[in-house]
């Protein structure tokens, strides 16, 4: 059995204490073991960040720029390497794998343009004499706390603009599937990263509270549950850090009468079932508009959901999702499909007894569909994070747009129509962060900013993007005057500025 371990100072070490289990989802064995540091652990950590933090602040963003072309590199040249070690770990499928990878890439290919992003504002004379101008700096030591979903692309969202802006970096990944974090520890380092810059330290809780009390951390990042973000974003505000939380979701696709139903179905399967639905942003929700809508898209969906493949991701292309993380993740999704259907909820498409023949002990499990589901259930109120999608049915528009609004989470949501005027509407009114128009799963690109609203985001400044770059750094502004215009004996006063 693999002994997994901590990137530390640049080079892999050995835990001191408690390890968790990490599983092949799609045998249900335990395939290796991750060590769980200590808080002592945790603070030598960051005592060896602060002491190279310095140095790299003071290198140049070109040449901090020109470590994280090579890494892009490299990301490249070990993709195949990086996916394959990552479907192993968390069960998504080859294709899913590698564009877990490729969006992380993306958001380091944006970071490049670090020389860009950091500079200042500059004013002549804003005064007799008196020159004023803004520099962006690095925090010092950051830290970023990161899900089992997304192993590869968020660990990037986080380091990468951190690391361009001149910050030292410490990885809390998901104890679930830690190795590809240490894989790309291992490439920065190859792309030139000097050691201490870039550190992960796996672990539980411990090691979470030992980051968010730690004086010397300046600021974290966070996405997972909401109960974890509120909890990390109170605890780490109360300690003077700078905090931006990502918590759940549950995210609706309203679909209008005149939306066309193939294009609308074919993009809830994908977003919907993707991933095993393991995605913050996947559609767990369809709102169909009208009676005739939701019988017409129920039509649709049965046969595409039928078709479904699932499948461990050494089946290549020809599987349509994976097995979901663990066996308590399993656990979780089939109790709230059995609270659906105690609860009232038309199960549509059961997928209960789904079983795999030769990986019978997978955590595998097959796509079920709802219909006429109703705000009070526990299958609508609950983040499910399997491959379960709900349909809500309302009869008109106001009362679709409504149920979105009114729902405790923000993250992510879509409308699907052939009308101009309701999508600007809808775009216009939603209370939620990110929308989609005939898209259904609205991730922004690098160079724009990915947020929450209401509980699925906690803090003023997004991931990635221009946020990004304001997060990991502090706006230092200069008041200088130079004596030499002025008469000899000469005193300086605010109202020579006016």
């Amino acid at each position: 059995m693999q002994e997994l371990t901590h990137w530390i100072n640049g080079e892999h070490v050995k835990g001191s204490g408690r390890t968790a289990d990490v599983y092949n989802p799609a045998t249900g064995e335990v395939q290796a073991k991750v060590p769980l540091a200590s808080k002592d652990e945790l603070d030598a950590v960051v005592a060896k960040a602060a002491e190279a933090q310095p140095a790299w602040a003071a290198t140049n963003p070109q040449r901090r720029a020109r470590v994280l072309m090579e890494f892009v590199r490299l990301l490249n040249r070990d993709m195949d390497k990086l996916a394959e070690a990552l479907s192993k770990e968390h069960g998504k499928t080859f294709p899913d794998a590698k564009g877990d990878v490729q969006r992380g890439l993306e958001v380091i290919e944006f970071c490049i343009g670090a020389p860009h992003l950091l500079k200042g504002d500059f004013t002549d004379s804003a005064g007799r004499g008196i020159d004023m101008y803004s520099m962006r700096q690095a925090l010092g030591v950051v830290a970023g706390i990161t899900p089992f979903n997304f192993p590869a692309m968020i660990p990037m969202w986080k380091f990468g603009p951190a690391i361009a802006c001149g910050n030292a970096f410490i990885l809390k990944p998901s104890e679930r599937d830690p190795s590809v974090p240490l894989m790309l520890a291992e490439l920065m380092k190859e792309a030139g990263l000097p050691d201490g810059i870039l550190q992960v330290v796996n672990g539980d809780k411990e090691a979470v509270d030992a980051i968010l009390d730690n004086e010397t951390i300046q600021a974290v990042g966070f996405v997972g549950s909401t109960p974890i973000a509120e909890y990390i974003y109170g605890r780490g505000c109360a300690n003077g850090k700078r905090v931006q939380c990502f918590g759940g979701a549950k995210n609706h696709m309203i679909v209008m009468p005149d939306a066309d139903m193939d294009q609308a179905a074919d993009a809830l399967i994908g977003a919907g079932y993707g991933a095993a639905g393991e995605r913050c942003m996947a559609i767990s929700v369809a709102v169909p508009v009208g009676q005739k809508t939701a019988d017409a898209l129920i039509d649709k969906l049965v046969p595409r959901i039928e078709k479904l493949k699932v499948g461990p991701y050494t089946a290549g292309d020809d599987v349509d999702y994976g097995p979901v993380v663990t066996p308590q993740a399993k656990e979780k999704i089939l109790g709230l499909v059995q609270s659906g259907v105690d609860q009232g909820a038309e199960l549509v498409v059961d997928g209960r007894d789904f079983s795999l023949q030769g990986y019978e002990d997978g955590f595998f499990v097959g796509p079920h569909l709802f219909d006429r589901v109703t705000p009070d259930m526990d299958i609508y109120k609950q983040e499910i994070f399997g491959p379960v999608l709900s349909q809500v049915r309302t009869d008109s528009y106001e009362e679709a747009l409504k149920l979105a609004m009114d729902n405790e989470y923000g993250n992510g949501t879509a409308i699907f129509t052939r009308d101009g005027d309701t999508a600007r509407d809808f775009t216009n009114r939603i209370n939620i962060g990110m929308v989609g128009v005939n898209v259904p799963i609205p991730v922004p690109l690098a160079y724009h900013t990915f947020g929450g609203w209401k509980k699925s985001g906690f803090g003023d400044l997004n991931q990635h993007g221009p946020d990004s770059f304001k997060f990991y750094t502090r706006t230092k502004t200069v008041t200088a005057r130079w004596p030499s215009g002025l008469k000899e004996g000469g005193e300086f006063h605010f109202k020579q500025m006016e």
